[in-house]
């Protein structure tokens, strides 16, 4: 089953000016969203299959769209997040079928690498729903300088039908970011951890 996609959203967040201070070159993140059918809406079934097979094609489609927002090849992406919410008809595990068993894989194979576990996050909304995109770097989980987050909306989804799924990228940490921790230099990307 591939996926019945009503329309992809792509957005592109620029910060040049934190605190007063120029951020230079500016931090950059890009989200691509897309609204999809929800088979399922409104029906108990016990296979989800159809939807991790979705997600399996949405995370190379999405991520690439995302990459060419940001106008860098894959590999320099630094940061990454996904997520979805799904309509009034639909379940949370509808969004955990489609973000979980199979999503990563395209994902890491658009960036070149992603040794680090892909932050994620799913909830119920009707239109309008804000959905929030965790983020953390893509190969070391303890770059504090990359924990951060991006909201993205789409006026007229989900539908009760339908589920909003996204991936986000970055090529840059937070702005002016200075809680310690492990730097971007020090990542060696073997363990997902440091």
């Amino acid at each position: 089953m591939s996926a019945v996609i009503r329309k992809i959203v792509t957005v592109v967040e620029e910060t040049h000016q934190e605190a007063g201070r120029d951020i230079s070159p500016p931090t950059r993140r890009a989200a691509a969203i897309a609204v999809i059918e929800n088979p399922f809406a409104g029906k108990y079934v016990e296979d989800l299959s159809p939807l991790i097979a979705i997600g399996e094609e949405l995370g190379g489609l999405l991520t690439e769209k995302a990459v060419a927002a940001l106008g860098i090849e894959g590999p320099r992406a630094q940061s990454y997040g996904k997520a979805a919410a799904v309509g009034e008809n639909g379940e949370l595990e509808h969004a955990a079928a489609l973000l979980h068993p199979k999503m990563g894989t395209p994902v890491r194979k658009v960036l070149g690498k992603g040794a680090a576990l892909i932050p994620s996050s799913k909830k119920r909304g009707g239109l309008g729903t804000v959905l929030d995109i965790p983020l953390g770097h893509k190969d070391a989980a303890f770059v504090r300088s990359h924990f951060d987050g991006m909201e993205v909306q789409i006026n007229d989804a989900p539908r009760a039908n339908e589920i909003m799924v996204a991936v986000a990228v970055t090529d840059s940490g937070r702005p002016l970011a200075r809680v310690g921790g492990l730097t971007v230099a020090e990542v060696k990307g073997e363990d997902g951890l440091r």
